[in-house]
């Protein structure tokens, strides 16, 4: 996960409605840069989009998103995720998820929550609801006493916020949803999406 964390300074997240979208949104992604992308489990389109993705766009890395429950880990598996998030974590997700080896990069929003994730193993983590649980003074103040951790801060964040999350130490990437934006999706406006994309690889 943590070499995850390198590919692009910004992970997009993506809700996608309609698979047949899938295919154009990664290759938009990935002609401005963008070489990950973060399926979100929360649409029926979002299994087959990651088929898709994963099959028709192998240079981008393809992971499904918002993992809540045992079986989301082995469907996103089956489906040709390359990894898994989750936007908190149960022993229950975890245990599915590492039945699948696929990476797992999981939620965090404490320090408690942090250092029982480190205990398992992880050191790269999403910090989720980035904005709401604190945002870059948080994970500022928990560098000290968790220096063996990297955090994914992802929620709520904007092109204007990112540099900030983006600057500091223990900080790999952030995740983004405002590189595609439900109604720039639906319109089928690609090229916005691959000109947000090269706009997001700049602001580290």
């Amino acid at each position: 996960m943590t070499d995850l964390l390198a590919v692009s300074p910004v992970v997009p997240v993506v809700v996608l409605d309609d698979e047949a979208t899938a295919v154009d949104v990664a290759k938009a992604l990935l002609a401005g840069g963008i070489g990950i992308v973060e399926v979100t489990l929360r649409t029926p389109a979002a299994l087959e989009s990651i088929r898709r993705i994963a099959a028709e766009v192998p240079d981008i890395v393809t992971g499904a998103g918002t993992v809540t429950a045992p079986e989301h880990a082995k469907a996103a598996a089956a489906a040709g995720a390359s990894f898994l998030v989750t936007p908190g974590c149960t022993d229950q997700v975890l245990d599915a998820c590492a039945e699948t080896g696929l990476p797992l990069l999981p939620g965090a929003a404490t320090v408690s929550e942090a250092m029982r994730l480190a205990e398992r193993g992880f050191t790269a983590l999403k910090f989720f609801p980035a904005e709401a649980a604190g945002g870059v003074a948080y994970l500022k103040s928990i560098a000290g006493p968790l220096p063996g951790l990297r955090f994914c801060p992802t929620g709520g964040i904007t092109p204007a916020s990112a540099p900030g999350y983006l600057a500091l130490k223990n900080v790999g990437c952030v995740g983004g949803s405002w590189l595609t934006p439900a109604d720039v999706v639906k319109a089928g406006d690609f090229d916005k999406i691959r000109d947000l994309a090269e706009a997001a690889t700049k602001l580290r």
